[in-house]
């Protein structure tokens, strides 16, 4: 709006000398401004004072730097709206908005790094990774396509069981970073029911779980694993593979772990009929073992050896296709000593059950 080079109070009295009487004309051509600017001045200033003009005044000049900051803020928020889904907090997606508000043109660099709240130094220079941080990344990278199943918290652990001493949200950040993140897995719904208590063993060899997991070989034969897992160590016990494993099959299979491992005080199975056979029941009652039995369509009541069999499942049966059943026995059975000597269990501590186990028999 352009100024008038008139204050409000000359204006005030130029109008108060027409209202007294005093010829429009004569006082336009004395005063210097035209008859037209006079009758506007009278319409929006007639019947006040001084003080009330620069009220008005005052107003109007709010008004139009209202106006200025809401047009800003239209402004900022199409610009914020081009540059981010929600909301940026870490450097770098700062650093992607304010390149996609410059590629819409929208506004200048220096308001666009003000806006997404970035120093331009920070946007011109980007820091750059030294050489140990590449060494790093390119190890997380390793192990990501190594282990496919693994998310950060345990490429962490596996990091720091070779050694390397790294905080966990470095990690994640790297992590990420390289977009190695894991498609996490839709669990089945299932409709609520009572669940048995499932109490926790209070020594090793106290209680073993046992179960089948059901695979196939290329040419579609069936393939059975018998899976043993000790309830407080987490240790995979045993996996037995073969096209059919029987009663008897499974209390030769126990006898073999039980050599290095000596009998344990219980087992837990399922309902399944090769642990409900004569064969297994009169073994479990000739070594004095007590036969944990679940009951009918509750896995829950099993539970430690479910997770198991997840864990083995996603971690290895699905990465192999297997030809032959001495192929299958080879990496099941090497994948069983990466999960009892390498792998870290949450539930150990974040180390790897035999580690757990060996420490469980020095403090006894």
């Amino acid at each position: 709006m352009k100024k008038s080079r008139y204050t409000e109070q000359q204006i005030i009295g130029f109008l108060k000398e027409a209202e007294a009487g005093f010829p429009i004309a004569d006082l336009c051509r004395r005063e210097g401004f035209g008859v037209g600017t006079f009758y506007s001045w009278r319409a929006k200033f007639g019947g006040m004072d001084s003080t009330e003009a620069q009220r008005l005044r005052s107003l109007e000049r709010e008004n139009a730097d209202l106006k200025k900051l809401l047009a800003e803020a239209h402004l900022d928020i199409s610009a914020l709206k081009v540059a981010f889904g929600g909301k940026a907090l870490t450097p770098q997606a700062k650093r992607d908005g304010i390149q996609r508000i410059l590629d819409a043109q929208i506004m200048s660099e220096r308001r666009a790094c003000r806006l997404v709240g970035l120093t331009r130094s920070s946007w011109r220079k980007p820091p750059q990774h030294d050489q140990s941080t590449l060494d790093l990344k390119a190890r997380i990278k390793a192990l990501a396509h190594e282990r496919k199943r693994f998310g950060y918290r345990r490429i962490h652990d596996m990091l720091r069981f070779e050694g390397v001493q790294v905080n966990h949200k470095r990690v994640y950040r790297l992590y990420t970073e390289q977009k190695l993140s894991v498609k996490r897995r839709k669990k089945a719904k299932r409709p609520m029911t009572e669940r048995a208590e499932l109490l926790i063993p209070e020594a090793a060899n106290q209680v073993w779980s046992i179960d089948f997991v059901m695979d196939s070989l290329a040419n579609g034969r069936k393939l059975k694993c018998l899976t043993i897992a000790d309830d407080k160590t987490h240790e995979c016990v045993d996996i037995a593979v073969d096209h059919g494993i029987s009663g008897l099959y499974v209390t030769r299979i126990l006898e073999q772990a039980a050599v290095f491992r000596g009998f344990p005080q219980a087992i837990r199975t399922d309902g399944g009929p090769e642990f409900t056979s004569r064969v297994f029941m009169g073994w479990m009652h000739t070594n004095g073992i007590e036969h944990l039995l679940i009951q009918p369509g509750k896995p829950t009541q099993n539970a430690y050896i479910e997770s198991f069999n997840g864990k083995f499942r996603d971690e290895c049966l699905n990465e192999y296709w297997f030809e032959t059943l001495n192929q299958a026995r080879v990496a099941i059975n090497k994948w069983r000593k990466d999960y009892n000597e390498v792998r870290p269990h949450s539930s150990c501590g974040r180390i790897p059950p035999a580690i757990y186990a060996q420490r469980l028999r020095q403090i006894k």
